[in-house]
C-alpha cells in the first residue's frame, strides 16, 4: 500500500512538472489580456499624464508642447530583458516656439510631428515617463526595436 501512495505522489509530481510551463504561459496570457484591457480603460488618464511629463522635459529644445492628438493603433510588446509589458500609442504632437528662443523664426515649428508614446505596465499599474519616439509609428517602433521588444499578438 505504501508503494501505491509513493507511486501516486511521484506520478502527480511528474504531471505537475510537465503541465507547469503550460500553466505559467496560460497565466501570463491571462494577465497580459487583463493589462491590455486596463490600458484601454485608463487610456485617457495615461495620455494626459504622458503630455504633462513630456511637455515638462523641455525637448525638443526651443519648443513648447501645445497639444497631442491621439490616434489608433496601440501596439503592445514585452521587454525581453525586464519582461515589462509596454504599449506604443500613436500620437501627433503639436509645438510652438518658445518666445525669444532659437526656434522662433523657423517655419517648420508648426509642423505636426508623428510619434509613438511609450507606456509601461508594472505591478498591476500602467505608467509613463513621457517618452516619445519621434517619426515612428507604433508598428515601426516595435519592428525597429525587435531586439528589445517581443510583439504581443492580440
Amino acid at each position: 500500500m505504501t508503494y501505491w501512495i509513493v507511486g501516486s505522489l511521484v506520478l502527480l509530481l511528474l504531471i505537475m512538472l510537465i503541465k507547469a510551463p503550460a500553466f505559467v504561459e496560460w497565466k501570463r496570457s491571462k494577465e497580459t489580456q487583463q493589462a491590455i484591457e486596463l490600458f484601454r480603460i485608463r487610456r485617457e488618464v495615461l495620455e494626459a499624464k504622458f503630455f504633462e511629463l513630456a511637455a515638462a522635459q523641455g525637448k525638443p529644445r526651443g519648443l513648447r508642447w501645445t497639444e497631442c492628438d491621439w490616434k489608433d493603433p496601440v501596439f503592445f510588446a514585452r521587454d525581453r530583458t525586464t519582461n515589462l509589458l509596454t504599449a506604443f500609442s500613436s500620437v501627433e504632437i503639436h509645438f510652438e516656439a518658445v518666445e525669444g528662443g532659437d526656434m522662433e523664426d523657423i517655419a517648420a515649428v508648426g509642423d505636426i510631428r508623428d510619434a509613438s508614446a511609450v507606456f509601461h505596465y508594472q505591478d498591476g499599474v500602467w505608467g509613463t515617463g513621457g517618452k516619445a519616439l519621434f517619426n515612428m509609428s507604433p508598428e515601426i517602433a516595435v519592428e525597429k526595436l525587435t531586439a528589445q521588444y517581443e510583439p504581443i499578438k492580440i
